[in-house]
């Protein structure tokens, strides 16, 4: 099994809810669009400390993670980011792990985008909607052969 890949933009959750409101201008929020690995095997929303200072992202507590390694390294949680894939979107609190090389999409953002990896095409694909009607074709035409 290869390693899966998804575009996705991380936008600091505060900026937005300060644009609503009129507070700074829509101009003035920070957002980044990343090739992001998709980790089923990690938990959460994982990025570097480069990522979380050009968002913009306060520290809002200091925790343990273990990482792929089983090694307890010190990280920060952040304040909400809003991770858009596609036409889906959710928001969550990120963790901040030093050094870490690239931006890490895991189980929970993954759930809770209703996305999952296709096993075939190594691809993030939709649980429900368009996404899954493909698959579920796909699958029947392999049954086929």
């Amino acid at each position: 099994m290869g390693t899966t890949y998804a575009e996705i933009t991380l936008i600091n959750s505060c900026d937005t809810v300060k644009a609503r409101e009129g507070l700074i201008e829509e101009g003035d929020v920070r957002s980044v669009t990343v090739q992001a690995v998709v980790d089923t095997g990690a938990m959460s929303l994982v990025i570097n400390p480069e990522l979380q200072q050009k968002l913009g992202l306060k520290t809002t507590k200091k925790k343990f993670a273990q990482i792929a390694n089983g090694q307890r390294v010190p990280c920060e949680e952040t304040d909400p980011v809003d991770i858009i894939w596609k036409d889906r979107d959710i928001s969550l609190r990120a963790v901040v792990i030093p050094g870490a090389k690239s931006v890490l999409l895991g189980a929970i953002p993954l759930e809770n985008l209703d996305v999952m990896v296709n096993p075939v095409t190594q691809e993030l694909i939709g649980i429900h909607g368009k996404d899954v009607e493909y698959f579920a074709f796909f699958l029947l035409k392999r049954q086929e052969y």
